[in-house]
């Protein structure tokens, strides 16, 4: 691709918004907040990335679906560079990416809680001794109860609706 040719960076932006989350693909790594920048160095794109955490099994696979994305559409030059501070938190995850979990029957991370500054609140949410009410995400009850820590996968948390009895996830707060 000649430089005269280049996408531009917002095109590029709208590229990288259909590829979906390996791990959850109702959302699409824009949503997720991991995609942190899009610029040209030359005729080279550089895509950075902050995965959701660094053991992430996933980071290979986004890695191959951004290349596979980009080069699917002309871009033959791609460097994928991977920003580790400041590490990615779930407050990151667009609205768009919160309704779309939603409606998918995960409960998103509760807003502001993963950064909120108040290190006692995340030990306590992170050792699971928190007091946030989560919401069933079919019928709206709040009489809910953690099954586990762990969900479908280690990122989300198993829930319980009291009320209407279905199992859910709740995408734990980072």
């Amino acid at each position: 691709m000649q430089a005269s040719t280049l996408p531009s960076t917002d095109q590029v932006w709208d590229w990288l918004g259909q590829i979906p989350d390996p791990e959850i693909p109702v959302i699409s790594l824009t949503d997720l907040g991991i995609i942190r920048d899009v610029a040209w160095d030359d005729d080279t794109l550089v895509v950075t990335v902050t995965p959701t955490y660094t053991g992430c099994p996933a980071t290979s696979i986004i890695n191959l679906d951004i290349e596979r994305a980009l080069r699917d559409r002309g871009v033959e030059k791609i460097r994928l560079e991977r920003k580790l501070f400041p590490p990615w938190t779930t407050d990151w995850i667009s609205r768009e990416g919160r309704e779309k979990l939603h409606d998918y029957g995960i409960v998103p991370p509760i807003d502001g809680t993963a950064a909120d500054g108040r290190l006692t609140g995340r030990v306590a949410r992170l050792a699971g001794r928190s007091s946030l009410t989560i919401a069933c995400p079919r019928c709206g009850s709040t009489q809910t109860e953690k099954v586990s820590q762990f969900g479908s996968t280690p990122c989300k948390a198993s829930y319980r609706c009291k009320d209407c009895l279905e199992p859910f996830d709740y995408f734990k707060c980072i």
